[in-house]
């Protein structure tokens, strides 16, 4: 991104109208990804403190947690008490102005405030209605609480990430929450375009466990092609079945300093290109090297071929020098290298934002570059500082009737 939407052209979603309320990071997640196509995402919050993601995890207690701001970029912010029936009777004039309305609360919560879809679809036709759940409604686990680690643990993440006979190992990327997130966020846009056909809204619901299930197919299909009954087993690092394939160890020999090396089954060139980058061409001929599955059977030889050459290299100068050589190699960047990278920072996948209260910080953006728009990256929104101008640009109401409704705290 470069921060300016391209001259003439509105971001992909102008127009599109969110009610967010969301909280942590699955629903968020969801909803972050349609503001940076150009929504305009309004994150409706408890008025005393707001959504937990805000100050439950932060370093200052004048300040939003970094937590937060990652996963709240280019929304806007109101409060609203939905205990309330005033509370209540002012949402329901919101849905009717809105496009979306995105939750992600525990089991039954926002149907009990008087929300189910059936009470959206009689205020707004047109209502898309979004669900992140830990368990789908329709089984068994409905009622079950879900965080991102119950989900990936449910989801089978977690039973094929470590090393063999050793226990399950939780993955470090946030799956169940955010990747969860993006497949509502398509659900969502799939029934943005269904709507301009039918001109009807219609009800999505993504369960975490669920999502992380389709996330494993690969593994699944191994599992699948197991004959004699056993458990697909956890590999650690290694690529079933072929060689090389895995970590490999970089000078100085530092924690993070680690490569990632691996010459595909399906091009037996990048195997002859990696043993010329690293000095062992006689490994090219040699009938233990045939092809990657024998390779796998003699992969300590090869293991300590590579090892013995990366271990005179930065891991920069191993992924520059056999990735630039036409093999798939990857270099083990921590998250302190990712938020300082200059590349990242340069393309917009890492952004600069002025914080209201933290000042400078450094979070990032969209993957997606589209080639019309570019929506530019700005802060999470403080607790309510958007209640005048959305109230006021949505229901007509003037500052002096926001400034009762908070007297009366039903903001």
């Amino acid at each position: 991104m470069d921060g300016n939407t391209t001259p003439g052209t509105p971001p992909a979603l102008d127009g599109i109208k969110v009610l967010d309320f969301t909280q942590f990071e699955a629903g968020p997640s969801c909803t972050q990804a349609l503001a940076w196509m150009g929504a305009e995402v309004v994150k409706v919050e408890e008025p005393k403190r707001g959504e937990p993601g805000r100050w439950g995890m932060t370093d200052r207690p004048d300040a939003d947690s970094h937590y937060f701001i990652f996963y709240n970029l280019n929304k806007k912010s109101v409060t609203c008490n939905l205990k309330s029936p005033e509370g209540k009777a002012l949402i329901e004039k919101m849905v009717k102005e809105v496009d979306v309305v995105v939750e992600n609360m525990a089991p039954g919560t926002f149907a009990r405030l008087g929300f189910p879809y059936e009470r959206l679809a009689e205020l707004n036709p047109r209502i898309i209605f979004a669900q992140v759940k830990g368990f789908s409604p329709e089984g068994p686990h409905a009622n079950y609480l879900a965080f991102d680690m119950i989900a990936q643990a449910a989801g089978g993440t977690f039973a094929i990430n470590g090393f063999p006979d050793q226990p399950p190992i939780r993955p470090g990327a946030t799956m169940g929450d955010t990747g969860t997130g993006m497949m509502a966020a398509m659900g969502i846009l799939a029934a943005l375009y269904q709507r301009v056909s039918t001109g009807k809204g219609q009800h999505i619901q993504v369960a975490m466990r669920d999502a992380m299930v389709n996330y494993s197919r690969t593994p699944m299909s191994r599992q699948a092609a197991l004959s004699d009954g056993s458990v697909l087993p956890r590999i650690g690092n290694e690529v079933f079945g072929t060689a090389p394939g895995g970590l490999f160890p970089c000078k100085p020999g530092g924690i993070d300093d680690w490569a990632y090396v691996f010459a595909s089954r399906g091009n037996e060139e990048h195997w002859k290109r990696l043993c010329r980058v690293i000095g062992r061409e006689d490994l090219i001929d040699d009938p233990r090297m045939a092809d990657g599955s024998t390779r796998y059977e003699h992969k300590d030889i090869i293991n300590e071929a590579i090892t013995a050459w990366t271990m005179q290299h930065t891991k920069t100068e191993v992924m520059e020098q056999i990735a630039g050589a036409g093999v798939p190699c990857g270099a083990v960047y921590n998250m302190k290298e990712q938020l300082e990278d200059k590349d990242l920072l340069k393309r917009g996948i890492m952004n600069v934002i002025d914080h209201p209260i933290r000042g400078k910080v450094t979070a990032p953006g969209s993957p997606i570059s589209m080639s019309e728009t570019k929506v530019p990256v700005t802060s999470a929104p403080i607790h309510g500082s958007s209640n005048e101008e959305i109230y006021g640009k949505w229901l007509g109401l003037s500052p002096e009737e926001v400034k009762k409704m908070r007297a009366e705290n039903v903001i």
